[in-house]
């Protein structure tokens, strides 16, 4: 009966913490994001303290804002992620940095969340943590079937993540005080300074991609990077 009962709490203060996290998503600023920067721009967005897969001191830096509930995100996944990662990233010419995106609400806060409990508690594990939320989401899915629960993140953490405390996990998501929800809202505010208009939104070597599935100029991005920085 305990037991249940820690659940419950547990439970209703995480719905407590992403209301919170959406109120604030979606709250009046006074300002209006940036434009979404030309191809011929070169935009950074700051990846210090994010999810990185490859050498950090790779010549080319790949950031990906992406939603565990976007099927694009899902499908990016699966078809340009591999080629990246054997092209660009296991050769040491490119790195690749995740940022969460929230556009589904509350099943995004919470995949959200148990991503950066995953990131802060076993780093070396979040790429598969991150792999498999996506392989999870139904192949069939509409944006307002529900899939995402903490039982559910729970259970892809211990089958990918074994340095992560589920425990720890639940508390810290259902915390408006823990790091990983400060994370989740620095995030956010990223997505908004930069005007990310969909997912994936891809960025290479600072250039926002106006079609992410472009491999040829993921590519060519690359191979220009690598050009700039011999």
């Amino acid at each position: 009966m305990k037991t249940n009962q820690k659940i419950m709490l547990a439970t209703l203060a995480l719905a407590v913490v992403i209301v919170g996290i959406v109120l604030y998503m979606n709250r009046d600023t006074g300002t209006t994001a940036t434009e979404v920067p030309q191809e011929t721009e070169r935009v950074y967005p700051p990846t210090e303290g994010q999810p990185m897969l490859g050498d950090a001191d790779a010549p080319v830096e790949i950031v990906e804002f992406g939603d565990y509930k976007c099927p694009s995100c899902k499908q990016w996944g699966e078809t340009i992620y591999p080629k990246l990662v054997e092209d660009y990233i296991e050769t040491g010419k490119a790195n690749l940095s995740y940022i969460n995106v929230l556009f589904h609400g509350e099943e995004s806060v919470i995949a959200s969340l148990a991503s950066e409990s995953v990131f802060e508690q076993d780093p070396e594990n979040f790429w598969a943590f991150n792999k498999a939320v996506y392989d999870a989401q139904p192949a069939s899915q509409q944006h307002d079937e529900p899939w995402v629960t903490i039982d559910k993140m729970a259970e892809i953490a211990e089958a990918t993540a074994p340095g992560v405390d589920i425990d720890k996990m639940r508390t810290d998501m259902a915390s408006e005080e823990s790091a990983i929800v400060q994370e989740v809202t620095r995030d956010n505010e990223l997505v908004k300074e930069f005007g990310v208009p969909f997912t994936p939104t891809i960025y290479v070597n600072g250039v926002f991609l106006e079609d992410p599935f472009d491999y040829e100029m993921i590519a060519m991005l690359i191979e220009q990077g690598q050009t700039n920085n011999d």
